[in-house]
């Protein structure tokens, strides 16, 4: 595995995106346990991507026109409609010890259709990993695999962080209701920027 594939995975991983704008909002609101949830729920999102990639159906999907319309079309829509949750629900990024084991539910459930509605994904892969592969490698795919996991683990950790940081202001937020307001309408306009952004943007 060279030092250029770590140092690229780590600038794609650490890079703002909505997986981490999702991490860092579930840290504030949930503590420690709610930003790990959410960092586990990134990760796995991932896998069915990598999946594709990895066996080749992305390039059917990066061929098919139809299909990458209809997945960004469905992943902007549900950034509009996650944007909208964060200006009407003025119960996020307050704490709520009685809701935990729904709360656990629906985060992971959530960072799971943020990476998993977004079409940029399987071609990120498709145009990513093969780059790492040595063209007279005996075992392609068992390579792809292996450099997948790194980019996972690399993903959850990177994101663990982003979430333990968020839980560690959490204190000094929660206690502040205007911050708590500009941070709501912070959050989101992040997901609207990046819906807008998903549904206007190029193959």
């Amino acid at each position: 595995m060279s030092l250029a594939f770590l140092i690229t995975a780590l600038l794609v991983v650490a890079s703002p995106g909505t997986g981490a704008i999702y991490t860092i909002s579930s840290g504030l609101t949930h503590g420690v346990r709610g930003g790990l949830v959410a960092a586990l729920g990134c990760t796995v999102g991932i896998v069915p991507h990598m999946l594709a990639a990895v066996l080749g159906l992305a390039t059917v999907f990066r061929a098919s026109a139809l299909a990458f319309e209809v997945l960004k079309i469905a992943g902007g829509a549900y950034l509009l409609y996650m944007a909208w949750q964060a200006l009407r629900d003025t119960r996020m990024l307050q704490a709520n010890g009685a809701d935990k084991e729904r709360s656990a539910a629906k985060i992971i459930a959530s960072a799971v259709l943020v990476n998993l509605l977004n079409p940029k994904l399987p071609v990120f892969f498709l145009a990513f990993l093969p780059q790492f592969v040595p063209a007279d490698d005996p075992s392609p795919i068992a390579h792809m695999f292996g450099l997948s996991a790194v980019f996972m683990a690399m993903t959850w950790v990177v994101f663990v962080l982003y979430g333990c940081f968020a839980a560690r202001m959490r204190v000094h937020v929660l206690s502040r209701p205007a911050v708590l307001a500009w941070m709501r309408r912070g959050f989101a306009a992040g997901f609207a920027l990046l819906g807008v952004r998903l549904l206007t943007s190029q193959r």
